[in-house]
């Protein structure tokens, strides 16, 4: 083999490695996204001050694969009332519950005592409820309570578990934090 023909060969098998690591860099980036983790940008101020608007978040979609979603857990699922949109918010109300609004605190299931949520950067106004939380659903509420559209106000007022596309575990923009 001449040595231009040996340059040519080279010169080929150098671009095919690059092609690649650039193909197997683009399916692994494809699955990790279908199948483990997605992210977001969040367009509305409905979690401030927990994530604001333009944030860019992560949402770990095994979450609940061998667990129940928690009271308190930041979710993404499609809106309720129109399933084109995304929605992020926080579990309040759990399968089976009772979560009642009075003067801005949550009562679940009678409660004397209101839900404690230190997640709330001012105090909500307003009186909702009684909301009596399906089987395999969740009521949902956002952390700026005095300007979320959330379960208080939706047509169809409830997330079906396998509506919950995963848990927001970690901003990622415009800084690293994780998400509480």
């Amino acid at each position: 083999m001449s040595e231009s023909a040996e340059k040519k060969e080279n010169f080929k098998k150098e671009i095919w490695s690059w092609v690649r690591t650039i193909l197997i860099a683009i399916l692994i980036t494809f699955i990790v996204n279908q199948c483990v983790v997605f992210g977001s940008e969040v367009p509305t101020g409905s979690m401030e001050h927990t994530i604001n608007i333009k944030d860019r978040i992560f949402t770990y979609r095994l979450a609940y694969l061998l667990d129940d979603p928690k009271r308190g857990d930041i979710v993404v699922f499609p809106f309720p009332d129109d399933e084109s949109k995304r929605f992020v918010k926080r579990i309040i109300g759990l399968p089976n519950d009772t979560v009642e609004i009075i003067d801005g605190k949550v009562y679940i299931n009678n409660s004397k005592n209101p839900l404690e949520e230190d997640y709330l950067n001012e105090a909500p106004k307003g009186s909702y409820g009684p909301f009596r939380v399906p089987k395999d659903h969740y009521f949902m509420l956002g952390d700026n309570r005095n300007v979320s559209l959330d379960s208080r106000f939706w047509n169809d007022k409830f997330v079906s578990r396998d509506k919950i596309m995963g848990k927001a575990v970690l901003k990622y923009y415009p800084k690293i934090e994780t998400l509480k």
